[in-house]
């Protein structure tokens, strides 16, 4: 359970601690004052929101929660912070050449998300990348500075070739990245055919191998990439077709979410020599592509954990140009612009999804009244509650290492006991309500024993089994969300995000408990949370009060969660809206995203709406005629239909 701090009084900042809002929070979210968690769009640079009353507010606009907050502030923030710390490292290290990244549209393909990150980066010529036709027409669309990178990663056909080929021409910059060998030569034929070339690149498969959850998704079987043999035979194809003087990238990936700077360091050192080597074989260069992987401290442990880095921002800068310069500067090899596709780093912080809790499920531990003919079993279950409960809070002694024996002895009984209950229930010897009763009963002992348990002084052994009680006493909260919708990498691959209350932190939590989602599934569930480098499968929760809400936030999930969630169960997107921050302190909704209604999931799986309203008319007539239903009846129920097909797919009050 959740110990108090040395001075017996629970505060925010506890709560805050708790969580681990003060470490992977910062600088864009902190405590209040009165327990609810703060928003500083801007970080450092002043301004921010109570997230509480924002919540509030945008209820009052008729938004419902489940409901995503995207805060365009701290997506500017993001941007120029990667840039900063590029120029920083440019400056320390006289590097004489420059840095220019792209976000990566697979991230977060959102348009008011990908409009905000051109505009926002068109000071530093900031490009994007794509990796589909799609996400190739999305960013020719918007992308309109003709300095600005766009890189063409994924499969290739000829007509996405050409499209790139074409795009040069409008003014765009588009590199087409040959990722597989034989997108050569569908690039020497589509070059050809229009008498024009894009700007190429080169992946490289490097034998760097990365670490993490995406460690095995890099090196030698890596899906994308030419291994060297393939390098220089695309070099040679390309130099015989006439197109080596539009080679000018050399990219490499080793996997997202790069939790350990070594393995950069070491990648780093590999494609530098093989960008110096392309130079030597005639091509003109010029980028130095280091692809993502630039990952985030999710549970602000600051370790080499799958859930974190153990380094900062500026390190990542600091190594990347470090690294490149000392391979390129001692060989007399122009050092090239730094490119990076840095999408989590850029887009995880910016939103927020708030969910609301419809109630919770606990274990059936009210003590039952007593029986005139109460069997011997449940009276030693009474017994031994009654035993726990004339043990004080004094029953350890902290120097004594047995202090919690009779607290183990007791529940060695109830749990006999409770067996002996279920073998004579199915022998018939127990009643069904005397097996109820018996449950309750083993029930209240073990909370008894958990309450004294935590009244023991500080640094009392106290026994693995006892340890347990608390886990096993946790409470199921039923959350108005789906986890395959909102956040649907903590069912994929476990991924854990930061999850906690968004008020009441100024209240010391009295219950540990999970969340389970709105679907019909038994994974859709959250059930794994952050704890300074490892997760816990049980979070502290308080108490839900009688008419009151209960808000939790998610957060660090603005990267591929929004992109990547399906229907299951036909829950649809959720109501999201964009909040900007104005100088005086206010702020302003720019963008309302409205979630998917009822109707609109159902034409997503070819179901007609209009049909489906006429087939249950044609129902409630028939069932009219044979006066089963009334007229009265029929209306109500056709017009609960016809307003739900137009609600969100989430539950409303």
């Amino acid at each position: 359970m959740v110990l108090a701090n040395p001075t017996g009084t629970w505060t925010a900042d506890d709560g805050a601690a708790l969580y681990g809002l003060d470490r992977w929070g910062e600088p864009y979210f902190r405590v209040g004052a009165h327990g609810q968690v703060m928003v500083h769009p801007r970080g450092e640079r002043g301004g921010s929101l109570d997230l509480v009353e924002l919540v509030k507010e945008l209820q009052g606009r008729d938004l419902s929660l489940p409901l995503l907050i995207r805060f365009d502030d701290i997506l500017e923030d993001r941007l120029e912070r990667l840039n900063t710390a590029f120029e920083r490292a440019i400056a320390q290290y006289g590097y004489a050449g420059r840095y220019q990244g792209v976000f990566p549209v697979k991230c977060n393909q959102q348009r008011h998300v990908v409009e905000q990150l051109v505009e926002t980066g068109r000071r530093w010529h900031f490009g994007l990348e794509a990796g589909s036709k799609a996400e190739l027409l999305i960013a020719l669309s918007l992308l309109d500075d003709p300095e600005a990178l766009l890189i063409c990663n994924g499969y290739k056909d000829q007509r996405y070739i050409e499209t790139a080929i074409l795009a040069r021409r409008l003014g765009r910059r588009p590199v087409v990245v040959i990722e597989q060998p034989d997108e050569v030569e569908r690039i020497i034929a589509a070059s050809s055919e229009l008498g024009a070339a894009p700007y190429i690149g080169i992946r490289a498969k490097l034998s760097s191998r990365s670490t993490g959850r995406w460690g095995s998704s890099v090196g030698e079987r890596a899906k994308f990439g030419l291994s060297i043999p393939d390098v220089l035979a695309s070099v040679e194809a390309l130099r015989a077709a006439g197109l080596l003087e539009d080679l000018r990238l050399l990219h490499f990936h080793i996997g997202s979410q790069i939790n350990d700077i070594a393995v950069l360091k070491d990648a780093l050192q590999e494609a530098g020599q093989i960008y110096g080597e392309l130079t030597r074989l005639g091509a003109p260069m010029g980028y130095l592509d280091v692809g993502g992987g630039l990952g985030i401290d999710y549970d602000g442990s600051s370790t080499a954990s799958a859930a974190s880095t153990n380094y900062s921002l500026q390190n990542y800068a600091n190594d990347v140009v470090a690294t490149v310069g000392e391979c390129c500067e001692p060989h007399g090899v122009p050092v090239p612009t730094l490119v990076s596709e840095s999408g989590r780093a850029i887009a995880s912080h910016f939103s927020v999804l708030v969910f609301d809790v419809l109630g919770a499920g606990a274990l059936p531990g009210a003590v039952p009244p007593t029986a005139d003919d109460e069997p011997l079993i449940l009276r030693n279950l009474r017994d031994t509650l009654a035993a726990v409960e004339r043990t004080g809070a004094d029953a350890g002694d902290p120097a004594d290492p047995v202090s919690c024996e009779p607290l183990q002895e007791a529940w060695n009984d109830a749990l006999k006991f409770k067996e002996d209950a279920l073998a004579a229930f199915r022998l018939g010897y127990l009643s069904l309500p005397q097996r109820a009763s018996a449950e309750q009963l083993t029930w209240a002992c073990c909370q008894a024993i958990a309450s004294r348990l935590e009244a023991l002084p500080l640094g009392t052994p106290i026994p693995e089994e006892l340890q347990a009680l608390a886990a096993a006493l946790a409470g199921t909260y039923y959350a108005n969300l789906s986890v395959f919708r909102s956040a649907p990498d903590t069912w994929a691959i476990d991924q854990l995000f930061p999850v906690m209350p968004i008020h009441r932190l100024d209240e010391k939590p009295s219950r540990l408990g999970s969340f389970a989602d709105l679907t019909c599934d038994s994974d859709g569930k959250l059930a794994r949370f952050i704890d300074r480098g490892q997760a816990k499968p049980l979070l502290e929760l308080h108490p839900l009060r009688e008419g009151e809400p209960y808000w939790i936030g998610l957060f660090l999930g603005g990267a591929y969660q929004e992109v990547m969630g399906n229907l299951h169960n036909l829950f649809g997107t959720t109501n999201a809206v964009h909040i900007r921050l104005a100088d005086d302190g206010r702020y302003s909704v720019k963008h309302v995203v409205r979630g998917d209604t009822n109707a609109e999931v159902l034409q997503a799986m070819e179901h007609n709406p209009d049909q489906l309203l006429e087939r249950l008319r044609i129902a409630s007539e028939a069932a009219i005629s044979r006066g089963s239903l009334a007229i009265s009846d029929a209306r109500r129920l056709m017009a609960h239909l016809r307003a739900s097909l137009a609600q969100t797919t989430y539950l409303e009050g």
